[in-house]
Parts: structure tokens; C-alpha cells; sequence
């Protein structure tokens, strides 16, 4: 009889996971207003995404950069933020947190945001099944695609006339 074990493929437990991605986002001053967290929530709700982890943090003027309470941030005025208290996996480390203090400016507030994609779980697991493996991942900013396309509208245009 063959052992359980054997019959996993190389990923064990984690079959079922799907792609793991992180958001640093950036406010300016010591507070975000809470706006787009509703949407945040709606993702979560849907099934498309789970929240692993979720961290305030605060660049001083001086350079440091201090995680700071979820209950800190609510009671300054985003109270709809308190739906995340206690997101936290333990993934993000002290040394998370540094380097995402190397992107902000000084002054500011950024929440860290390390979240699954649950959509992606069955074609990812799909993939592992059948041997293929991710060789290449990125991201292309919104503002390149928006700028590619209006180049691509003018050199249309400019071929029609």
C-alpha cells in the first residue's frame, strides 16, 4: 500500500494555493482616508482574493519607518478599517516593512497589503498537475498602457489620413 504522502505532488498542502501578491500603497500624511477599502472588502467577499496580511506603517520625517496599530489608524478616523483587525499571517516581517519604507516619502503612511488570489487557486493548481511551472511574472503600470494605446490611436489616425 502506498503512503498518502507519496501521492502529493511536490507542493503538499499548498496544492490549493493560488498566486501570492503584496501592495504597498502610499497616503500622504499620517492617515488614509479608508475610501477604497470598502473594494477591498468586496474582493475578500467575492471570493477572489484573502487577505494573508495587512500593515500600517508611517515614514517619519526623520526617515524611520514604525508599523503602526490597525486600532490607531480606526480611532483617527477610518473606523471601516476595523473590518481587518487581526489580518495577519506573520509573512510580513520587520524586514517587509524596512524595505517598503525605502519607496515612501517622508511624512506619509502606507498600508502593506499581501493577499492570495483565490480566482488563480484552480488554474494554478491545474498547472502544478500537469508539470508546468511559472518561468516569468510582472506587472505592467496602468499608466504605460494608457500611453501605448494613445500612441497606438495617433499612429492609427495618422495612417488613415
Amino acid at each position: 500500500m502506498s503512503d498518502e504522502k507519496d501521492e502529493l505532488d511536490e507542493f503538499g498542502e499548498f496544492e490549493d494555493v493560488g498566486p501570492i501578491d503584496y501592495l504597498v500603497v502610499e497616503y500622504p500624511g499620517t492617515r488614509p482616508t479608508g475610501e477604497a477599502f470598502p473594494f477591498l472588502v468586496d474582493l475578500v467577499d467575492r471570493g477572489l482574493i484573502r487577505i494573508l496580511d495587512l500593515v500600517f506603517v508611517r515614514k517619519d520625517l526623520d526617515g524611520s519607518v514604525v508599523a503602526v496599530e490597525l486600532s490607531d489608524v480606526t480611532r483617527e478616523g477610518a473606523p471601516e478599517l476595523a473590518v481587518f483587525e487581526g489580518a495577519s499571517s506573520g509573512l510580513l516581517g520587520q524586514d517587509d516593512i524596512d524595505e517598503a519604507g525605502t519607496v515612501l516619502g517622508p511624512g506619509s503612511t502606507a498600508v502593506i497589503v499581501m493577499y492570495e488570489n483565490v480566482w488563480a487557486a484552480p488554474l494554478a493548481r491545474a498547472m502544478r498537475r500537469s508539470g508546468a511551472r511559472l518561468v516569468a511574472a510582472g506587472r505592467i503600470p496602468v499608466p504605460d498602457v494608457v500611453a501605448a494605446l494613445d500612441s497606438l490611436e495617433a499612429a492609427g489616425a495618422g495612417a488613415r489620413q
